[in-house]
């Protein structure tokens, strides 16, 4: 998995998180599959359709917080994750 400290896309901008559809418990094959990019300041009520129920692990950028909820529309159970 990247560092907090190297979640930058190919443009070089500053990104606060990275999903991931596919996880292993061998380290060196976490974070793979697809991968979701959360950019600083977002603000997304809903994931993207082919993205529900699928993020297997997740990397949050320093000075960065992530807060996901159980259900859509910002509801159910919330939880949040920091670098």
């Amino acid at each position: 998995c990247p560092t907090a400290a190297d979640l930058r896309p190919t443009n070089g901008t500053r990104l606060c998180a990275q999903l991931y559809t596919d996880d292993s418990p061998y380290y060196d094959q976490c974070c793979s599959g697809r991968v979701l990019e959360v950019l600083p300041n977002s603000d997304v009520p809903y994931m993207p359709f082919s993205w529900s129920g699928r993020t297997s692990s997740l990397v949050v950028g320093t000075r960065c917080e992530l807060t996901v909820w159980s259900r859509r529309a910002k509801k159910g159970n919330s939880r949040r994750f920091n670098a």
